[in-house]
């Protein structure tokens, strides 16, 4: 009887603090400060970095081009976002854009290696191997940018992904310290699938701000690589 009077005694002293109509004001702001959050790093990412998009015929040269990895298909393969993302690479090196190409997905598990399949598909397509130099650590779009300059010596590059990702990750790429420009790939069809991957890129745009703010340690981070240095030297006819 003495806990069923205790909890009735908090109950009215809590109803009393926090009637029903603050509450409801409270949760108000809270969703209108999340919406504002949400949007406002949105928007600040999309207008400051629209500036750096390009075409592969306008890009200004870089040194490399950095190809984000994306989905790999259960037999291998590319998937159709991400081979549209290498076709622009490849597209880049032939036209003396860039130098070489950096390849840079997840390895993180033994039975899925995007660098790898991704470096399989260019090969296939011309592409000559000594010119790719791969990074297997690129868990994500922070930290694919974050090892590009501080493992690969990256300083200046062409960022390569779809163009609902462009700015967000030309954004991250230049808050790594890399000289970063754009191409992004506008072939994908408007289903259901690209939908999903536009508002999950919408969404993400919070968390690149706060990395851009908090710096947080990459997962992996390693030695120093010559990789790329070594393929941006390379002959691409030997």
């Amino acid at each position: 009887m003495r806990f069923r009077s205790t909890l009735r005694s908090a109950r009215q002293r809590a109803l009393t603090r926090f009637p029903a109509r603050r509450v409801a004001k409270l949760c108000l702001a809270g969703v209108a400060l999340v919406l504002v959050v949400l949007i406002g790093s949105d928007r600040w990412i999309r207008m400051a970095h629209r500036k750096y998009e390009y075409s592969v015929d306008s890009a200004p040269p870089a040194d490399v081009a950095l190809v984000f990895g994306a989905e790999v298909n259960s037999d291998g393969s590319p998937s159709g976002y991400l081979a549209a993302r290498l076709d622009l690479g490849r597209a880049l090196l032939a036209a003396g854009k860039v130098k070489a190409l950096l390849l840079t997905g997840d390895n993180s598990r033994p039975n899925y290696d995007e660098p790898t399949a991704m470096r399989a598909y260019l090969i296939a397509h011309g592409v000559p191997a000594a010119k790719i130099a791969l990074d297997y650590a690129g868990f994500s779009t922070y930290e694919s940018c974050v090892r590009a300059h501080d493992i690969f010596g990256v300083t200046s590059a062409i960022a390569v992904t779809q163009d609902f990702s462009l700015p967000r990750t030309v954004a991250l790429c230049r808050a790594a310290g890399i000289d970063a420009t754009g191409v992004g790939d506008a072939t994908q069809p408007h289903t259901t699938i690209y939908r999903k991957n536009w508002l999950r890129d919408q969404l993400a745009d919070t968390k690149a701000v706060y990395s851009m703010l908090f710096h947080p340690e990459p997962k992996f981070r390693g030695r120093h690589e010559n990789s790329v240095r070594d393929a941006m030297a390379a002959d691409p006819n030997g």
